[in-house]
């Protein structure tokens, strides 16, 4: 008799416990099979520190094949499941499919960005909830201290050293605490003209910071804010973002080249294409984290509706807490079900919770005790070095160094701002020029590499031709190959035309993904009429991730995209970050902003600065032929 086959669909808090806790109680009993897009499990609570340069990226990443040695591991995003057939339909890191059968089936997929229908947000903001992002966000904001202490003019110098964070709940907190630190020691190394610093806001609408904590908690943490210099401003979010800096809803305009959207989450799409009964993008469960009506499957962590039984009505919040205590009772009873064991319904106490601020400064509330200063420092350190899975030891030393030696402000240059789009459903897996597109998220208008960026445009954003420097396109490290280069066709028309036949894909210019020519793209408006982006001006901007609907209803609808012109059937497509919102509307397409507001006036450069370096702001950058492409933001 063959032994019964587990799949878990996902490796963060929930997922990853559920996988450990199974093959512990399993004892060889089942085969236990783990998909995820990447190879480790990611600590989430520590990566602010990463982008703070505390930590390197490997201490909050701890390995699945070395930690989980009787689980396999399939790396891969899975895209279509049928419950009826009891399989999973994945793409895997290199465009490859597969399919995996399952006996039982565990959903914790977990959640991706939560986006709001606001003009220019997806264009020009990052999120914060993938190791990509984390280290994109440390080279800019590095670069953009190094250009201000380099820039000579007054506006420019202030717009680079201004950054704006949006969403004051855990993560936008520890960003804004530790990335003020963070500049502010950067600004020791490399002096700025007389009475110019960095200057960090901090917005939500909400009444306060962090509202979901404990009151006094919250002003533990708002007055440390204050005390480095972080401009908190509740009630007040962004109304209208732009390539050289955002509007707010109070009607002023703050020029920045730095937009960091830590507004929240949301429940991972995929769920919502099984047509089962949802909560608020939440696949509902039963105490025992059972779906109803389907005893082979199984759902935790942010995609699950978890009733608390200590407060009845209400569901578990979407926490890392509970997502990890989810797995442990979902291992329990996906073995109960297996004849091993007893079932157990999910019931919880709460713990209380930890915000590291930096330094020695934290908030806390262990088993309801608010703590604040040096004492919660210690107790947030030690509850973080207690619950992370691995290299405790390492985290540890990474403390200590930091404590006695001053922090590394380089530019590594791995993660550019088209790897890391606000829209993008895997986070945790960056884009990279010339990968296998997959169904409605890497397929742009024709014209366009899978990253988004124009045919004419180099890795970054900067044109082709007459960048700063003066060098071209050719030969360029990491690019197309220019003409006739190895392993490649010759390169026709390159920067500033459209793309040439040897682009990734094998397909020439007239037949990009989605089958129509290049001068009619996706939404019906010739390629001229798109804005400076390279986005049709009527055209979803999200990257679709799940339709919403079972993966057959869509499949009858009509044909979908194909997967970068392999001519494949594709699967449900994955709906955009943008939620329930519809189509997002596009930012301007040029850098006017609505006359009349009062504008921030920002830190305030002396005079006499050093010639500017390379100008890679966030907006258009200016061409030697008079166009513009998007840049880095």
């Amino acid at each position: 008799m063959s032994r019964p086959r587990i799949v878990i669909v996902g490796a963060g808090f929930a997922g990853y416990r559920t996988a450990r806790t199974l093959s512990r109680l399993t004892r060889h009993q089942a085969d236990i099979t783990l998909l995820n897009p990447t190879d480790y499990f990611l600590y989430l609570p520590l990566l602010p520190q990463v982008a703070a340069g505390i930590l390197e990226p490997r201490r909050v990443s701890v390995s699945l094949s070395g930690t989980l040695p009787h689980v396999r591991l399939v790396l891969g995003e899975a895209d279509g499941i049928d419950l009826d057939g009891h399989t999973v339909h994945y793409t895997g890191p290199e465009g490859e499919e597969g399919t995996l059968p399952f006996d039982r089936l565990v959903l914790a997929a977990g959640s991706v960005n939560k986006l709001l229908p606001i003009p220019g947000v997806a264009e020009h903001a990052h999120g914060f909830r993938g190791l990509p992002e984390a280290l994109y966000l440390r080279d800019h904001v590095t670069r953009q201290v190094e250009l201000a202490a380099a820039a000579d003019d007054r506006a420019e110098c202030a717009a680079r050293c201004t950054f704006v964070v949006v969403g004051a709940g855990y993560t936008g907190t520890e960003v804004a605490a530790h990335g003020a630190m963070y500049t502010d020691a950067q600004v020791r190394k490399h002096p700025m003209r007389t009475g110019m610093r960095p200057r960090w806001m901090l917005l939500d609408v909400a009444p306060r910071v962090m509202p979901e904590m404990d009151e006094r908690l919250s002003r533990t943490a708002e007055r440390v804010l204050r005390q480095r210099g972080v401009d908190v401003r509740m009630g007040t979010s962004v109304k209208e973002a732009t390539h050289d800096g955002v509007v707010l809803t109070d009607g002023t305009t703050v020029d920045t080249r730095t937009l960091v959207w830590c507004v929240g989450v949301r429940p991972d799409p995929l769920v919502e294409s099984l047509g089962l009964p949802m909560e608020r993008g939440r696949l509902l469960v039963d105490p025992h984290l059972q779906v109803p009506g389907r005893p082979e499957l199984f759902a935790c962590g942010d995609v699950a509706a978890v009733p608390d039984l200590n407060q009845p009505g209400q569901y578990t919040p979407m926490t890392a807490q509970h997502a990890w205590r989810h797995g442990k009772v979902c291992a329990q009873n996906v073995a109960a079900s297996l004849g091993i064991g007893e079932r157990r319904a999910y019931r919880h106490r709460d713990m209380g919770f930890v915000v590291d601020l930096g330094g020695a400064k934290a908030a806390a509330n262990p088993l309801g005790l608010p703590m604040s200063g040096p004492a919660a420092g210690a107790v947030t350190r030690g509850y973080h070095l207690a619950a992370m899975p691995g290299n405790r030891v390492r985290v540890a030393a990474d403390w200590l160094l930091d404590a006695v030696l001053p922090r590394q402000a380089v530019q590594l240059g791995l993660v550019r701002s088209w790897s890391v789009p606000l829209e993008s459903s895997s986070p945790e897996v960056a884009r990279v020029p010339g990968s296998p597109k997959r169904p409605g998220k890497d397929a742009g208008p024709a014209g366009q590499r899978p990253d988004g960026e124009e045919a004419g445009t180099q890795p970054g954003g900067e044109p082709a031709k007459g960048r700063p420097g003066g060098e071209p396109a050719k030969g360029r490290p990491g690019d197309e190959p220019a003409r006739n280069q190895p392993g490649d066709e010759p390169a026709k028309n390159q920067p500033g035309g459209g793309p040439a036949k040897g682009r990734p894909g094998g397909e020439p210019a007239k037949e990009q993904p989605g089958g129509e020519p290049a001068k009619n793209q996706p939404g019906g408006e010739p390629a001229g009429s798109r804005s400076h982006g390279g986005r049709p001006k009527g055209g979803q901007s999200g990257s679709p991730r799940a339709s919403g609907k079972p993966r057959r209803a869509v499949e009858a609808a009509g044909p979908p995209p194909a997967r970068g012109g392999s001519g494949k059937p594709g699967r449900a497509p994955r709906a955009s970050g943008a939620g329930s919102a519809g189509k997002r509307p596009t930012a301007p397409s040029g850098p006017s902003r609505s006359a009349g507001p009062p504008t921030d006036p920002g830190p305030q450069p002396p005079a006499n600065q050093p010639p500017s370096g390379p100008d890679i702001a966030p907006g258009p950058v200016r061409r030697t032929d008079g166009r513009a492409v998007e840049g880095d933001s």
